[in-house]
């Protein structure tokens, strides 16, 4: 098991709602809070809630796809804290549209936040992890591991999670830090909203979901468990699971189950 009391966890995308849940979730487990986002307002929010809560937090803006920013971002977590114990990379977003009627800018988008927000962050952060022996996690999604209709660009940067992170592990398990990916289905949270479509522009129609929207607090929880198990994968909810288990022992079957979903939902908005 290991101890989160008095570690330093760092959070991208932290006044996200996943975001600002971790942040609390692992500040009632007794560790210091840094929080990442691109806008010094919601950060300013968002310490100001910790800070009530009795969590020790500081915070900074931070644009993950900016690599320079990244790097002062986690140099300013090193200098107020010491160093950082735990980075979680939660940082994202997403599209919804067919790749025929979607701009290759979007994807290249997509996959700059979701890919290489992560890769930055965690090239910044490693000589800590490395050094204080500690965890990177992933917020990946069930598009890390499956096929994701109408999102290519985001089932693509979340597969390279997943290739970038299952590697990294083989590189610094055996120096003692822990790599975990977090892959949930549908959580309640603002990045549906935020959206891209084709064009680039907010997406104009509402996301496909199978089963009930998780709540943010209680994903935070389980990532926080499975954090101090150090565990390799975490598949929160339900819906993650079976896609985990259909998409490898039927992956034929699991891609006619999502298109004929989206038939039936395209028809219905038509009528």
């Amino acid at each position: 098991m290991r101890e989160l009391t008095g570690r330093t966890v760092a959070v991208t995308g932290a006044a996200g709602g996943l975001g600002a849940a971790l942040c609390r979730a692992f500040g009632a487990a007794g560790a210091r809070v840094v929080a990442f986002d691109r806008q010094q307002a919601d950060i300013d929010a968002l310490l100001a809630d910790l800070s009530a809560r009795g969590v020790a937090t500081i915070g900074t803006a931070c644009d993950v796809t900016d690599e320079a920013q990244c790097v002062a971002a986690i140099q300013f977590a090193r200098q107020h804290f010491g160093g950082i114990d735990v980075l979680v990379n939660n940082a994202g977003i997403t599209h919804r549209s067919a790749l025929s009627a979607t701009r290759t800018e979007v994807i290249r988008r997509v996959m700059t936040v979701n890919f290489f927000g992560a890769l930055h962050c965690t090239h910044a952060a490693l000589p800590d992890l490395i050094q204080r022996r500690g965890q990177v996690i992933a917020i990946s999604s069930v598009a890390g591991f499956a096929p994701l209709i109408a999102r290519t660009g985001y089932s693509a940067s979340k597969h390279a999670l997943h290739g970038f992170f299952d590697s990294l592990r083989s590189e610094v398990e055996p120096l003692g830090v822990g790599v975990l990916l977090v892959c949930p289905s549908f959580i309640q949270t603002g990045i549906d909203r935020n959206a891209l479509g084709g064009d680039g522009l907010p997406a104009r129609h509402a996301q496909s979901i199978v089963g009930q929207r998780s709540m943010p607090d209680e994903i935070a929880a389980k990532i926080v468990h499975a954090a101090r198990r150090d565990q390799r994968l975490l598949l929160p909810d339900r819906v993650s699971r079976t896609a985990w288990w259909v998409s490898r022992l039927a992956p034929a079957l699991y891609a006619r189950l999502m298109a004929e979903k989206l038939r039936r939902e395209m028809g219905s908005a038509d009528a």
